[in-house]
């Protein structure tokens, strides 16, 4: 799970491995085949399928797996305690060409080099022309997303428009990070133009492509885009908010949820999480993320409040009368979890920091041991859903023109959740642009904890460091963070191989 990949291995896999994990037709609702032969493929549609099933698959590996949840340990949410990431070094300012993740680069080098050699190979299968578009669609989207986690990380990177054809052809500059932008928009008005516009069943749909093309306004700042796009989403009536907060993140009701505009999806019990781990049993049973009194302290009081203003309050009882969606999110100090037969479940190892991660855990599936949690933990995982698209308008319409009566509403949306059901946002407090800028970035900090945005959405807004500096690690160690950081490091491994590949500026 943790091993890397070289990346010219992966942009020269072909046919075998474009299919080494490929499946069924219904790959995104029934278990994969271990594999599939090449020899007499693109001959019918069911070959097709096979080949968009494995582009599909690599969505479960690197950041685009259940492992973006430990993407939260890259900021002041959480903490990584077992450093399957080596976030707990660069946390305290510890980033350098050999320790940055390769989980960051090479597992979207390898969706890419998929969606590349679908798309080049595609138009030998004998189908319909407005057939193989709506194909070439989803698999543009899924490129456009696997830059997307490149160029959020690293900027600058190496753009492969087309599957290179020898391993020296692979040896590119990075292209620039408008340049990689300017090829995502590209891919996505195709996907959008293409896709059908109906509910997310799997596959991506127009409204997958539309709420990740308004994620790529947001890291341009292009604040009127990004607000107008956002609100045909939110007006299309293709998506709405689930009245269940909790139930986002539990299999049983995550199909056909109307809220999920894209996830990466998984079916136990042969597609699960991780052979022999998996999300339950590392964040459920061994507490991997723990999570920072930094995030606790942020959820407000049911008045709406937060703790150091609200008279409901008490510090005697400090989790009573609190935003549902802590108690969701969170393990709270004291809360137990009990198994079916009565008995409280036992974490494998001490609790470091005042919480642990509770969200996408189905208590269901207890006692989440290393033998049952990882041959059930099947829950998808979100990458975008309409409260984050709510969230987003909110955001670029107030950077773009400032408060007005859709953004509050917007807002709004997401607290009044039936689940959740917090008061509306002040007004009068947060009438000012730069007021309610700072409110906006808190719901989104509370409504998307331990979904893996954090990183992102702090990093964009170029508070990384501000925020790192109010907290410290289990063993005291101070978090920070510096400007060149804003950029990783490309891995080592990539500069001794490509040439025509320069470091980072502040890492050589």
């Amino acid at each position: 799970m943790r091993n890397r990949l070289s990346i010219y291995a992966a942009l020269l896999l072909g046919l075998s491995g474009t299919l080494a994990t490929s499946c069924k037709k219904d790959f995104l609702t029934k278990n994969p085949l271990n594999a599939i032969s090449g020899e007499t493929f693109w001959k019918n549609e069911t070959d097709v399928n096979l080949a968009l099933a494995g582009v599909y698959s690599r969505l479960q590996t690197g950041f685009s797996s259940y492992n973006k949840v430990y993407l939260d340990g890259y900021s002041d949410n959480a903490y990584d305690r077992f450093g399957y990431f080596g976030f707990n070094n660069m946390t305290t300012g510890v980033v350098n060409p050999t320790n940055v993740p390769g989980t960051f680069y090479d597992p979207p080098y390898q969706g890419i080099a998929a969606c590349n050699f679908f798309l080049e190979n595609v138009d030998k299968a004998p189908i319909g022309d407005a057939t193989k578009k709506i194909y070439k669609a989803e698999v543009q989207f899924l490129r456009a997303h696997f830059y997307m986690e490149l160029v959020q990380a690293f900027g600058d990177v190496v753009l492969y428009k087309k599957a290179p054809a020898t391993v020296d052809a692979a040896k590119i500059p990075a292209a620039p990070k408008n340049e990689v932008l300017a090829f995502i928009h590209e891919d996505l008005d195709f996907a959008i133009a293409t896709l059908p516009d109906t509910k997310y069943d799997g596959h991506a749909v127009k409204g997958s492509a539309m709420g990740l093309k308004v994620k790529a306004f947001l890291l341009q700042e292009k604040w009127s885009e990004a607000a107008g796009l956002a609100q045909q989403l939110i007006t299309g009536g293709k998506f709405s908010l689930s009245p269940s907060y909790s139930g986002l993140f539990i299999t049983s009701t995550q199909q056909n949820n109307p809220e999920i505009l894209f996830s990466t999806r998984y079916l136990a019990p042969n597609n699960v999480h991780a052979g022999g781990e998996g999300l339950e049993t590392e964040v459920g049973w061994y507490g991997s993320i723990g999570v920072y009194a930094n995030l606790g302290d942020d959820y407000e009081c049911t008045d709406g409040k937060s703790i150091t203003e609200s008279p409901l309050y008490n510090p005697a009882a400090p989790y009573a009368n609190r935003d549902p969606r802590m108690d969701i999110t969170l393990k709270l100090p004291g809360e137990k979890y009990i198994n079916p037969d009565g008995t409280e479940f036992q974490h494998s190892d001490p609790v470091l920091t005042p919480y642990l991660m509770q969200k996408y855990l189905d208590m269901g599936h207890l006692p989440f041991t290393r033998g049952g949690a990882s041959i059930s933990t099947d829950q998808n995982i979100i990458h975008i859903r309409f409260a984050d698209v709510l969230l987003m308008y909110a955001e670029a319409k107030n950077e773009a023109s400032g408060p007005d009566p859709s953004v509050y509403d917007a807002i709004d949306q997401v607290r009044e959740r039936a689940e959740v059901n917090m008061p509306p946002v002040d007004r009068l407090k947060y009438a000012s642009k730069d007021a309610l800028r700072q409110y906006i970035r808190h719901e989104r900090r509370i409504e998307l904890a331990c979904e893996g945005h954090r990183y992102f959405d702090l990093k964009r807004w170029n508070k990384m460091a501000e925020r790192l500096a109010l907290v410290k690690n289990p063993a005291g160690a101070q978090l920070s963070y510096g400007e060149k950081n804003n950029v990783l490091p490309f891995p080592q491994g990539e500069i001794d191989k490509n040439p025509q590949l320069k470091q980072k500026q502040g890492y050589n």
